[in-house]
C-alpha cells in the first residue's frame, strides 16, 4: 500500500493510476504503445470538502477505493519516482463495487 504524507487541496483527490490492461478478454496480448492511459486508479489521499455556490461538495469516494475517472481530467505529478494524478471530485465517474 502506498503511503504519502500529503493532503490534496479541498475538492481534490490523489489517485495512483492502475496499470493498463495488456491482454484482451479473448487472450490477445497488446503491445505497450497501443494501450491508452488507464482511467482507473486507487485513491491515495482525499482533500477536505469543497464549497461551490454556497453548497458543500463531499468527496465521492474514500481512501483505498478503486475509482474510474474522466479521460482528460486531472493533473499528473511524479512523487518519489511514481506517477500520480490529482483530480477534482467531479472528475470521478464511478467507484468499483
Amino acid at each position: 500500500m502506498t503511503k504519502l504524507n500529503l493532503r490534496p487541496s479541498p475538492g481534490y483527490i490523489l489517485i495512483e493510476p492502475l496499470e493498463a490492461e495488456t491482454k484482451t478478454s479473448s487472450g490477445i496480448y497488446l503491445p505497450e504503445n497501443s494501450s491508452e492511459k488507464p482511467q482507473k486508479g486507487k485513491i491515495i489521499a482525499v482533500g477536505l470538502s469543497a464549497f461551490q455556490d454556497g453548497q458543500k461538495i463531499e468527496s465521492p469516494a474514500k481512501i483505498n477505493e478503486v475509482v474510474f475517472y474522466k479521460k482528460w481530467g486531472g493533473n499528473e505529478v511524479k512523487i518519489g519516482g511514481k506517477d500520480y494524478l490529482f483530480v477534482k471530485f467531479e472528475d470521478i465517474l464511478a467507484t468499483e463495487a
